[in-house]
Parts: structure tokens; sequence; C-alpha cells
């Protein structure tokens, strides 16, 4: 009979400890995030946090935010890490549909603008970026053009300009969705069409739209697709001081995209990996996101660094669609942008 009783008791322990969803503290939590966040980190970003809860802070790096949640989705089962981070609106509902994540209302949730959050905060948002047409100011200078202040306007000079591919380019699938937000489900395809005829540049990339065809860096188009945040990334990194940035904002046709934290569904620790994202909230790291992604924070509490203050615009009335509107017509979208597009 004790032998019974015993195994009886341990049974009851682990069950409770099923339960709970975690055994204890671990040693190391780990996030699976993309590249640009993993380029990012420090020794000292989670230094904080593992001096507060004695746990380490791994970083497990995908891509992009699509192969990041299609790595979740397909090790759900056996996940990966215990906390996502990365995941933005074009991809969310995409992660919520699989059923990735678990319940976590995060402790700072209440710093954070209502329109960041979505309805049911099983996702967390930590940074949010907003995609613009960035102008190289000498050009315009030199040349005494008037910088354009509309997506009307664009077209008149689309020969200047750089975008993205939606298919292949985070910031070319956001500005997609800008157009669509201004010009309306009839009007958007007629407006791609007249920057086709006029001689827009499409290319794959970021990278290739700002480093290789922006004439701030030797190429044809004074106008590219690219941040809110990258006049203040070219002060910060510029070789000789600037006492003003030499890139401007358009503000027309910009798209937020918010990045959303979650704990992943299946982890040993749950309650470790919600204290995760509580600090990722917090006013600590948030202020550490300006100069590390250069994206600005969530919560309304953290400070900017004077950088972004003095050289950045925030656009008053981005773009923004539901993800689950972006989920049912993102292919047949850019579907429809191709066919314009390749004619």
């Amino acid at each position: 009979m004790r032998h019974i009783t015993i195994i009886i008791a341990i049974g009851l322990l682990l069950g409770a400890c099923a339960d709970s969803g975690q055994e204890g503290t671990p040693e190391t939590l780990t996030i699976l995030s993309h590249d640009s966040f993993d380029f990012g980190v420090t020794e000292e970003t989670f230094a904080p946090f593992t001096e507060a809860t004695g746990i380490e802070v791994e970083v497990l790096s995908a891509e992009d935010a699509g192969a990041l949640v299609n790595q979740a989705i397909l090790t759900k089962d056996n996940p990966l890490a215990d906390v996502l981070f990365g995941v933005d609106d074009t991809f969310l509902s995409r992660a919520l549909e699989n059923e990735i994540f678990e319940p976590h209302e995060a402790a700072h949730i209440d710093t954070v603008d209502e329109s960041l959050r979505q309805e049911d905060d099983l996702v967390t948002p930590i940074s949010y970026g907003d995609v613009c047409f960035n102008y190289d100011k000498e050009w315009f200078e030199t040349e005494q053009v008037q910088v354009p202040t509309s997506l009307d306007e664009l077209t008149a000079m689309a020969e200047l300009v750089t975008v993205e591919h939606p298919a292949t380019s985070s910031p070319g699938l956001a500005f997609m969705l800008a157009t669509i937000e201004v010009f309306g489900e009839e009007g958007w395809l007629d407006w791609w069409s007249g920057m086709r005829d006029a001689g827009v540049n499409v290319v794959d990339s970021w990278d290739t739209a700002y480093y290789a065809d922006f004439t701030r860096y030797g190429g044809d188009s004074s106008i590219v697709m690219s941040y809110a945040s990258s006049p203040p990334a070219e002060v910060i990194f510029a070789e000789e001081p600037l006492d003003e940035a030499p890139t401007g904002v358009i503000e027309a046709g910009c798209y937020r995209q918010v990045e959303y934290a979650g704990i992943l569904t299946g982890t040993a620790y749950p309650d470790s990996a919600g204290e995760l994202i509580d600090y990722m909230l917090s006013v600590e790291f948030q202020e550490l996101v300006p100069l590390s992604w250069f994206v600005f924070p969530a919560n309304d509490e953290a400070d900017l660094p004077q950088e972004f203050i003095d050289h950045t615009v925030i656009p008053t009335d981005p773009t923004r669609f539901e993800p689950e509107v972006i989920a049912e017509n993102r292919d047949h979208w850019i579907d429809q942008w191709v066919g314009v597009m390749d004619r």
C-alpha cells in the first residue's frame, strides 16, 4: 500500500505541474524572432531581466516575419522557443488561426495606445514603425523641384520613385495596402497602372531600394519607400556629425506596422515567458527600442532619444488594416497588383 500511495502522490504532483504548464524556473528562455531583432540584441539587452529573475535569454533567428510564423506553426506541437516576437499585422491572423499563442495580459499593457492593441490582448504590442516614402533633400534643393505631398502628385515624377515588390518585401506589402486605403478598391489599381506607365521602379527588397537605387547612395531615385525612422538613422550613423537629416519623410501613403510578442503554446514555462514579455513592455526595455531597432516603443511612457525627436516625423494618420482583412485579401490583392505591374 505504501508503494501505491507514493505512486499516487507522484502522479498528483506531476499532474499539478502539467496543469500549471510550468515545472519550476528555467535556466534559459528562448525568443523566436526575425533577423533584424537578433541583430540589435546585445549582452545588455536582457541583462536586467536576467538579474531580476536569474533566467538567461537566447534569441533564435528566422529570416523575416513570414518565416517566423511558418516555423512557429510547423513546430507548434514541439515549440522551438518560449516566446515569439516580430509577428506584425500582415501575418498575425495566420498565427492566431493556428492557435500558436497562450493567453497573457502584459503587466504594462495599459501604457499602450488602444490603436496598437488587439481586442483580446492575446499578443502584446512591443514596437511600431511607419512605412513611408523618404526623399533626398539635397537632390530636391539642387533640382529646385517641389517635394510631393500626395500620391497623385507622385505619378508625375514616377520615374524618380522606387518601391518594393509586395510579394517579397514587408514595406512593399505595407505600401500596397496604403494605396488600397487611399484610392479604394475601385481606384487603387488605376493609380498603380499610372505609376507603371510613368516609369516607377520596382525592386525586391528594401536594401536594394535604399542602398542601391536612392540618389543619396548613388542611385537614380530621389524618392524611395522606406521608414519614418530612416532620417534619424542617417544622423546617428553619419560619418561626420549632422545638424539636420539629409533625408525627409513624405506623410502621404504611410502605413503603420505593429510588432507583437506572444507566449508560444506548448512552452514548459508559460509563467516565466509571460514575465519576459512584461519586461519587454517595461520602460527599461522600451527605451532601448528606438536605437536598437529603429522603430518606436509601444509603451507611451518610454522617452524617445533626442535624434528621434529632432529628425523624424510621426505620421498623423497612417493607414492600418485589421489583420483579418489582410489575411482574407492579401494573396488576391498581390495577384491583382502583379497583373497590373507585369503588363
